[in-house]
């Protein structure tokens, strides 16, 4: 009986809740922004998620904290994601970085759930390195000390009253998930211990106690207490697993977010570790108190009147919240109580009190202030507009920001004033002073900002550089908010430099007598500006012309200059680098300014030296060979190879729906393509009948769901590994055992050796078939350490009369970091066809 009564107690308790439909009175829409804002007031509790990537986070449950509940609730991220694939871009590494992070923070905008990273900076030592099957091969790269001392640190910042770690520690996890969990669970104890990471006391922090960590587990018969979040929001207009659906699909680099029904959906928990006493109770708060008048109860029987004093505080609150929407109450009750917290929070300093409980007291007082002075500004009318008159600046250059406001509320905000917030160093003037803004009254202030000439540049990752301070006064209560500026505000160089190509072959076998360049200069000044542009080359390389001057009328103008490069012919095997530099006004500049656009982020940058990465090898390949390539847009495989001397076209839509594809020997699918490429999954059959005709087609590697049918997409039925966390060899070292080694795909047109394994990055094969027809041939064996070998990494059979190969080596990684083997095996693979 009881199996059943819980989950039909669910629908009820979901349906109940759904809108009728024919309502004859059309209810007003719910203020989602102003319910924001006064939601959190009714209680006190801070709750923590910790992750090792972004999409990490349980965005249903935290959906439920924040928005059902009101919890503070954040997200601790380790890393930012670079190691990854991207979904709607060609950007890797670093730049993914960039899109991931802003993603997961536009993400949580949606939920009300606040993102964190452990990692500091591109490039930092806790970085997504691709998949790791254990937290030792983790921590060895991450750096355990570092990522631990960040990990206390955050905990003694943010101090959470509950801790969740996002993932179980085992060995079907990730081993950054793992990581995280382990480092969670013993920093329970350690963010509390002064002995561990003294340093920090000494700058300021203190020790906190977590109060409670839980694990997530799969059913209720595992858990310590289980918690139904499928309830219909009719303020949202949805459940709560949709909004926190509705937050994934701002993932868009990885293809997240779906649409699901109104349904229960219930979180089951496990109470791992424990400070408080719970009094035998499971629920998720027992134990901790929920709001001031829990905490009311924890203060001595000698504090009569603070216990008196915290009650009357929490019946502020609340009647904050039971003033809502009328948005005017909810403003005069905003102040009164945010006048009382103040008045709280300076008797509590004074207090003699357990040490303990009075930082948890003053803390839960700080964020109520913060909390209310957002209710105040959301519930004021204020509008505000903040904007530079330019986003991209330069070093030395002055610009004007305006702030617009306009209040549309009902009563005079006092001593009204906006002030800018800008780093050490700089300088913003304005004459405007503090007015009493009336209502429906607007103000516009100017200030004059100037950048010093020893600005710091751009980095994503960091605050951004100029905000706003928005204050004002009600009676006597002083409200100050914090506004961002329109825009990514960002100080660059004067000029960018951005090379094609990226990254440059030359091949010893035949060495290239001229290779072209290209230098595109964009203006990053105001005004007209000219630079001279320079290649910087090796010994013994020669570059035509030494220099050139480009010239710019405006901002943002882009300008190109061709070089010729003209390599030794007698160059040996190995690494060279060749950089750019411009001049411009006697300053040189030397770095690519990346920028990363899109319409769910906004816009941001990536800086990084203006260099080609060049590597000489041999790299032989047939004369003759004409190779079709179907872009997924996923890799830059395609132009890496022709930028290495292969003969490669781009087939288009039209190219497989009506081209000839029989002028080709071979025809090479981006990885993931059937992914992103419907019209290929569309002519699928006409690449099967090429192949049958006598072609030879090879397929880079698919997810499982990738649209990828284990029964028609390939010639014969051919099974992706799923779940595709366990089908892969992560260890780039990884043995390789040649299987047929009299193959031509090892011998034509290049003899494959044991150096061609060598130097490979982040991971061997991804998602490797699990089940495959006989007539596919196996040719390569590997395994990560202490597993079973797989044996599918290049799988090839015939069909008709031509050859149909998969691989799921991840060749397209090797190809762009400028791996010789990579480009050696690829060539081989893709030259089958034209023997």
């Amino acid at each position: 009986m009881k199996k059943i009564l819980v989950p039909l107690l669910s629908l009820l308790l979901v349906f109940s809740l759904l809108p009728l439909a024919g309502s004859a009175a059309k209810k007003e829409k719910p203020n989602v922004e102003l319910w924001n804002a006064v939601k959190p007031l009714e209680t006190t509790v801070t709750f923590l998620n910790s992750g090792a990537h972004p999409d990490d986070e349980r965005s249903d449950f935290l959906a439920y904290l924040s928005r059902g509940l009101g919890v503070k609730t954040s997200s601790l991220i380790a890393n930012r994601g670079e190691g990854g694939q991207n979904e709607i871009g060609d950007e890797l590494d670093n730049a993914l970085g960039i899109i991931r992070s802003r993603e997961m923070i536009e993400a949580a905008k949606i939920t009300g759930v606040k993102a964190y990273h452990l990692s500091e900076t591109t490039s930092d030592p806790i970085y997504d390195f691709g998949f790791s099957k254990t937290p030792e091969e983790t921590l060895e790269k991450w750096g355990e000390e570092l990522t631990y001392e960040r990990l206390i640190r955050f905990i003694r910042t943010y101090q959470p009253d509950i801790l969740m770690p996002s993932f179980q520690n085992d060995d079907t996890q990730h081993g950054h998930h793992r990581t995280m969990t382990i480092l969670s669970e013993r920093a329970f104890k350690d963010a509390a211990n002064p002995a561990v990471f003294p340093q920090q006391l000494k700058q300021g922090l203190s020790v906190w106690q977590v109060k409670k960590l839980y694990l997530p587990v799969s059913s209720a018969d595992k858990a310590t207490t289980s918690i139904e979040i499928g309830t219909y929001d009719p303020i949202y207009g949805m459940t709560y697993p949709q909004l926190g659906e509705q937050s994934r699909y701002l993932h868009k680099s990885q293809g997240m977010g779906s649409d699901i029904p109104a349904a229960p959906r219930q979180v089951h928990l496990d109470l791992k570790q424990s400070a408080v006493d719970t009094k035998g109770q499971s629920g998720l708060f027992a134990g901790v108190p929920y709001n001031f008048t829990e905490w009311a109860d924890k203060l001595p029987v000698s504090a009569s009147k603070l216990k008196s004093d915290f009650k009357n505080v929490q019946r502020d609150l609340d009647t904050v919240v039971a003033a809502y929407p009328n948005d005017q109450r909810v403003f005069t009750t905003s102040q009164t109580a945010l006048s009382h917290v103040r008045s709280l929070t300076s008797q509590i300093k004074k207090a003699k009190l357990n040490s303990e409980l009075k930082n948890d007291l003053l803390h839960k007082l700080s964020l109520k202030e913060e909390q209310l002075q957002n209710v105040s500004y959301v519930s004021s009318g204020l509008y505000v507009q903040a904007k530079s008159a330019s986003t991209i600046l330069t070093k030395g250059q002055n610009t004007n920001v305006t702030v617009t406001v306009k209040n549309t509320g009902k009563q005079t905000l006092k001593k009204f004033s906006a002030k800018l917030n800008v780093p050490k160093g700089w300088k913003a003037k304005t004459k405007s002073k503090a007015i009493n803004l009336a209502p429906n009254k607007s103000e516009t202030i100017t200030y004059q900002v100037n950048v010093p000439k020893d600005a710091s540049y751009y980095h994503a990752y960091d605050k951004s550089a100029i905000t706003t301070n928005i204050s004002y006064e009600s009676g006597k209560t002083k409200t100050t908010i914090t506004e961002e500026l329109e825009g990514t505000i960002a100080v660059l160089p004067d000029v960018g430099l951005t090379l094609s190509p990226e990254d440059i072959v030359v091949n010893t076998a035949d060495v290239q007598e001229e290779i072209p360049v290209t230098v595109t200069v964009k203006n990053y000044t105001e005004g007209k500006t000219s630079a001279n542009v320079a290649l910087k080359v090796p010994k013994n390389w020669k570059v035509s012309p030494t220099k050139a001057t480009v010239s710019f009328i405006e901002k943002s103008e882009e300008k190109q200059v061709k070089f010729t490069l003209i390599p030794p012919k007698t160059i040996q095997n190995g690494e060279y680098q060749l950089k750019a530099e411009a001049t411009v006004n006697g300053k040189t500049f030397d770095s690519t300014i990346q920028e990363i656009s899109y319409d769910h982020i906004g816009t941001f940058y990536y800086q990084y030296p203006a260099a080609i990465n060049t590597v000489a090898f041999e790299l032989l390949m047939p004369a003759s060979l004409k190779v079709g390539y179907i872009e997924s847009g996923f890799d830059k495989v395609a132009d890496y190879l022709s930028n290495a001397g292969l003969n490669i076209t781009k087939l288009t839509a039209d190219d497989l729906a009506l081209g000839d594809l029989s002028q080709y020997d071979t025809i090479v699918t981006g990885i993931r393509a059937y992914l992103s490429r419907e019209d290929l999954k569309t002519n699928n059959a006409r690449l099967l009948q090429y192949v049958e005709n006598g072609g030879h087609l090879v397929v880079q590697y698919h997810k499982p769901g990738d649209g990828w049918d284990a029964l028609t997409t390939a010639p014969y039925p051919l099974t992706i590994g799923n779940p595709s966390i366990r089908w892969r060899v992560t260890d780039e070292k990884a043995t390789v055992n040649v299987l047929k080694p009299d193959s031509a795909l090892f011998n034509y047109p290049n003899k494959i050796t044991t150096d061609d394994w060598n130097n490979w990055v982040q991971e061997r094969g991804l998602y490797f078939p699990m089940k495959w027809d006989e007539r596919f041939e196996t040719f390569i064996s590997m395994a990560d350490p202490n597993e079973e070998p797989f044996d599918g990494g290049i799988l090839m059979a015939n069909y008709g009369k031509g050859t149909y190969l998969y691989t799921n080596l991840v060749l397209y990684r090797q190809i762009q970091s400028q791996v010789p083997g990579g480009y050696r095996i690829m060539t081989n693979l893709i030259s089958y066809g034209a023997q």
